[in-house]
């Protein structure tokens, strides 16, 4: 995630723009909304600009109406603004630029597609190296294809393609420069990115190479190209987690993170949350990482009464350091009592927000023992969770 700042001098801000309507890809949801590989668009966005040791932070902007749908997309992602877009996106860009510079500005600034979700470090390396002697720089790619004119259904002439390159994003520029572009561009006209804003004020603009990997998600086709992409460089794993808790009085029943009226509580050395701890050892089997008491230990003291969303926090940020996703939860809670349907929303909810992951990829059930073994007896509640995830090949 981005780095805390102290000083708004010499920053690096990336700036997402996700406030199209992505209507070219189909769907009843924004593409950038969207999921890939488990994951939906935005957030792949957000996590490749957050990966970068050169970008300090990332700033969004979005439609209206979206700030609760991007909430729970991006869980608990660092993020250091957002701001609502426009009609046009230049116009979203702009908002987002004024709204960072009210914010104390920045020195430099990349400006980046939501829908071009997979950015590779070395481009971006690219880009910055470029600003240290120019004020904006942008990743291209040249043109392979045969080019042609179209005259209604008939080929017209060819187009030479000699000095034509397809124009990715991110773009980068010196902050105060563009910012500057933009206030100064003719509102009368459109411009297609940022980087013809500033050849507009009368800047050069650097050409370094782009990435085939970073191409836009646009329509229906684009989607399923870049699921068999994730698909040939995954593997799937899947762990099960299996946890018990005592029922005892005086003591708060916490379930999936959710705190449950009931006349006993399980105890335990930390809040004693057994559906999550069930979700942990899930997590960390699927890794092969070991299971919660090997990370928590119950004879370490700064533990004790610890609320269970750390460990499950954790064992999400276990995935993420190994560059995996993951792609489903499924919880069962075993006891006669309490009920569990009128709080199973709200588990999901808390579950899904916990792990930065979408509610629906997030089940939980409950079953009883038919009044048989402990849980049948009301002596303690199980929780038994299988988790699927998506890692690198290689991991």
């Amino acid at each position: 995630m981005p780095r805390a700042m102290t000083d708004n001098r010499h920053r690096t801000l990336a700036l997402l723009v996700a406030a199209g309507t992505g209507s070219r890809a189909g769907g009843n949801i924004p593409k950038q909304f969207r999921t890939v590989g488990g994951k939906a668009v935005i957030a792949h966005a957000v996590d490749a600009l957050a990966a970068h040791e050169g970008i300090d932070a990332i700033h969004l902007v979005i439609g209206a109406g979206q700030e609760a749908q991007v909430r729970a997309l991006l869980g608990d992602r660092a993020i250091a603004g957002v701001t609502l877009g426009a009609d046009s996106r230049r116009g979203s860009v702009r908002a987002g630029l004024e709204a960072i510079a009210a914010a104390g500005g920045a020195d430099r600034v990349l400006i980046h597609d939501a829908a071009r979700p997979f950015l590779p470090g070395a481009v971006v390396d690219r880009l910055l190296g470029a600003l240290d002697g120019a004020q904006g720089a942008i990743p291209v790619l040249p043109v392979a294809d045969t080019l042609v004119r179209g005259e209604g259904d008939v080929m017209g002439e060819g187009v030479a393609r000699d000095g034509l390159f397809r124009v990715q994003t991110p773009q980068a520029f010196r902050f105060d420069t563009i910012l500057a572009a933009h206030r100064g561009w003719d509102e009368g006209r459109e411009a297609t990115d940022d980087a013809q804003i500033l050849k507009g004020w009368g800047h050069d603009v650097i050409l370094v190479a782009g990435d085939e990997g970073l191409e836009k998600l646009t329509y229906p086709q684009d989607f399923a190209r870049a699921e068999a992409r994730l698909a040939s460089a995954r593997t799937v794993r899947v762990g099960m987690g299996y946890d018990v808790h005592r029922l005892a009085p005086d003591e708060e029943l916490w379930l999936g993170g959710v705190l449950v009226p009931h006349d006993r509580g399980l105890a335990g050395h930390s809040d004693a949350d057994v559906a999550l701890h069930a979700i942990v050892d899930a997590l960390l089997g699927a890794l092969a990482e070991g299971d919660i008491g090997s990370h928590f230990p119950p004879s370490d003291a700064q533990w004790r009464g610890a609320s269970s969303d750390r460990f499950l926090a954790y064992a999400g940020d276990r995935v993420a350091a190994r560059g995996g996703t993951i792609d489903h939860i499924d919880l069962t809670i075993i006891c006669e009592a309490p009920k569990i349907g009128p709080h199973r929303d709200a588990m999901r909810t808390r579950i899904a927000e916990i792990l930065s992951m979408p509610i629906d990829r997030v089940s939980v059930k409950a079953t009883t023992t038919e009044r048989l073994g402990f849980a049948g007896r009301r002596e303690g509640i199980a929780a038994q969770a299988v988790a699927t995830l998506f890692l690198p090949a290689l991991s």
